[in-house]
């Protein structure tokens, strides 16, 4: 199994606001969305981007991923700083910061897909561990950052959740993000659900430093939420589960 097998899945999606605020809890990264994000105005944007990125390069015909790629670091090319006094330095081709990236995508897929699926084998976990490392590297990672294991991995993931912060610029982002005053009406309808989500989802560290309330209530109802969706993926045809990744490799030009 590699990526292509496990991105169609749109129970994934549960874990796309749990990679955004940990993507944001990186200084530097968090810094750059601040100063060039637009969540206020479209908070769909950067998950539309994101998913498209994603879709395209696990899937996506030789021209939708050249496309996706010329688009991606087009976006990019103006999201840097030198930093200041009080803000970091940041550039989103910094090799570091699309590491990190990369590995909240591929760590907040793993979460969602292991509450819902059957326990992987050994070797399909790694296989699909190893397939992830093209979202850094399409973005210009060099492939050797990239841990070269689940278990080197692991320790990458402990030592750089040791490092995130959360201040009040960076609240106030995840805020425009989670609130999505302008958002369609049926986003609006789904942000209690999506919030709800993201926080049960976070590791209990990040969580606290967002200032998310958490209550053993709330994961037993987590739980039960993630027990339904496993039982509906069993009973769902793929094509209805892999509905939102065709509706965004339309999107995307050949």
């Amino acid at each position: 199994m590699t990526l292509a097998d496990v991105a169609p899945e749109a129970v994934l999606l549960a874990g796309a606001g749990r990679a955004i605020l940990l993507q944001l809890a990186n200084p530097p990264v968090g810094y750059g969305v601040a100063e060039h994000s637009s969540f206020s105005v479209d908070p769909l944007r950067r998950l539309h981007g994101t998913l498209s990125y994603i879709y395209a390069l696990s899937n996506g015909t030789p021209a939708q991923r050249k496309s996706i790629r010329r688009y991606v670091q087009n976006a990019h090319r103006p999201v840097k700083s030198s930093g200041s006094a009080t803000t970091p330095a940041y550039s989103a081709a910094d090799p570091q910061q699309q590491l990190w990236v990369a590995a909240t995508l591929y760590d907040s897929a793993a979460q969602s897909y292991e509450r819902v699926f059957p326990a992987l084998s050994d070797a399909d976990a790694e296989s699909i561990y190893q397939s992830y490392a093209i979202l850094g590297t399409a973005l210009g990672m060099p492939a050797a950052l990239w841990p070269a294991s689940r278990a080197d991995f692991a320790s990458y993931w402990s030592s750089q959740l040791a490092h995130l912060t959360v201040d009040e610029t960076v609240k106030g982002v995840a805020a425009e993000l989670l609130t999505a005053k302008n958002a369609p009406l049926w986003v609006k309808i789904l942000m209690p659900l999506a919030r709800f989500l993201t926080a049960g989802l976070l590791p209990p560290a990040v969580r606290d430093l967002y200032g998310f309330p958490w209550t053993p209530r709330k994961e037993r109802i987590l739980n039960i939420l993630f027990g339904i969706v496993s039982v509906l993926v069993r009973i769902t045809p793929f094509k209805i589960r892999s509905a939102p990744m065709r509706y965004y490799l339309r999107r995307i030009p050949e």
